[in-house]
């Protein structure tokens, strides 16, 4: 019997001439299409993959559980890699991992496969999410493994080899940079896009219009969120309350109004430096509602331990530990900071801007009279000159030690 292997396949040239590739060595490959919400048409990646000689197609919709359990949880952290990536990529490699974990169980398959490079972060990803989950699962990496890279040193290698299976694809030495893309982004890089210094050409963007296009006039909306996470979505007569729904709605009017452009060079795990460019308007839109909605509803000591969290809950993510025990530890505590973010934020939506216009809370900790400064609520301004004695101390204390610097010779 031949070796089975599972290969997370795209229907793109690398992926293809890998198909190829691993039949040409004798495996039985079984080919599994993620649907994370691409714009493809996967019944003719299927056709395809089985046109190039795979035994059997597996094509998953993961796109719900995308949303809610990957998505959402990096929402309620605030997570932002770098303080500026959110993560569109990052966060669809462990699910995808997971499932085709699941299909290689399922078929008794010994091998899985992927087409991630040995520069970038994906293979990482990949690959820890394949360990953690099934321990004895072997991984076929063709882009670390000597002889694949012996016979295939670039993109015309990979152009020839389609060339001489007469592989069905439509790729062409001219293509200049990669994409990526999903419900939460796409992303483009490589190729002209290398110089850091090279603006972008406004032709590569497909999921927001240049600011230049973007109306003139404001989307004015409202965003209902319960525990953290959002559950409505609301635009004059409109109106979704499906997790899916709600976010690709808020990628069409965030795409429209220029929404969600990120430029960066940014750390891979390997220690590359890349420069990445991203569009994700549905993303940029919660983040900024959510962030303010916390501010109405959560505790202030509760807020600064999550707020030193979200860096390195954000670099997990990133660097492709979603399936370890930090994360669930940090997981359970993201959780339990959100029990009480719950209500409504209203914003406008504008050339690239996300404006916040009010926010309400029913777990509201905002005391209105509290803070006011015409009405004493209950507060004793007096009060204030204790706190204030107490809490300078130390600083007291501390300037009296440099004028003892000053005054005293320490060589004596």
């Amino acid at each position: 019997m031949k070796n089975k292997v599972i290969l997370a396949y795209s229907g793109g040239l690398d992926t293809s001439v890998i198909l190829k590739w691993l039949i040409e060595k004798g495996y039985e490959v079984i080919c599994f299409v993620a649907d994370v919400g691409q714009e493809d048409d996967f019944r003719e990646v299927e056709k395809k993959a089985l046109q190039i000689g795979a035994s059997k197609v597996y094509i998953e919709n993961l796109q719900d559980e995308f949303v809610t359990d990957y998505i959402f949880p990096a929402l309620k952290a605030n997570a932002i890699y770098e303080g500026v990536y959110l993560l569109g990529t990052a966060l669809a490699r462990p699910l995808i991992a997971k499932k085709q974990i699941e299909i290689a169980k399922k078929e008794h398959a010994q091998f899985v496969s992927h087409g991630a490079t040995g520069k970038g972060n994906d293979q990482i990803r990949f690959e820890f999410a394949f360990l953690a989950l099934d321990p004895k699962i072997q991984i076929i990496s063709p882009w670390k493994t000597p002889e694949f890279l012996q016979q295939f040193k670039g993109r015309s290698d990979l152009l020839n080899y389609a060339k001489k299976f007469n592989l069905p694809i439509k790729a062409t030495a001219n293509k200049p940079y990669s994409e990526d893309d999903n419900l939460m982004h796409i992303s483009h890089e490589a190729g002209i896009l290398e110089d850091p210094f090279h603006t972008p050409e406004e032709s590569i963007f497909t999921k927001t219009l240049s600011i230049t296009k973007a109306p003139n006039k404001p989307t004015t909306i409202e965003i209902e969120f319960q525990n953290g996470e959002p559950i409505k979505i609301v635009n004059g007569k409109k109106s979704e309350t499906d997790s899916l729904k709600i976010f690709q709605y808020l990628n069409e009017i965030g795409g429209k109004n220029g929404i969600g452009r990120v430029d960066m060079v940014e750390n891979r795990f390997v220690g590359i430096k890349s420069r990445g460019i991203y569009e994700n308007p549905a993303a940029e839109i919660l983040w900024k509602a959510h962030r303010d909605l916390e501010g109405i509803a959560m505790d202030r000591e509760v807020m600064h331990l999550r707020d030193m969290l979200s860096p390195k809950f954000a670099e997990i993510i990133y660097n492709g530990f979603w399936f370890s025990p930090e994360m669930d530890f940090l997981m359970s505590a993201i959780d339990k900071s959100q029990e009480a973010i719950t209500g409504t934020v209203k914003l406008a939506l504008h050339k690239g801007n996300v404006v916040i216009l009010g926010r309400k809370s029913p777990t509201s900790l905002y005391d209105p009279e509290l803070s006011s400064m015409d009405i004493e609520g209950g507060f004793d301004q007096m009060d204030a000159q204790g706190f204030i004695k107490i809490n300078a101390i130390r600083l007291q204390a501390h300037q009296l030690v440099l004028q003892k610097k000053q005054t005293y010779d320490w060589r004596n």
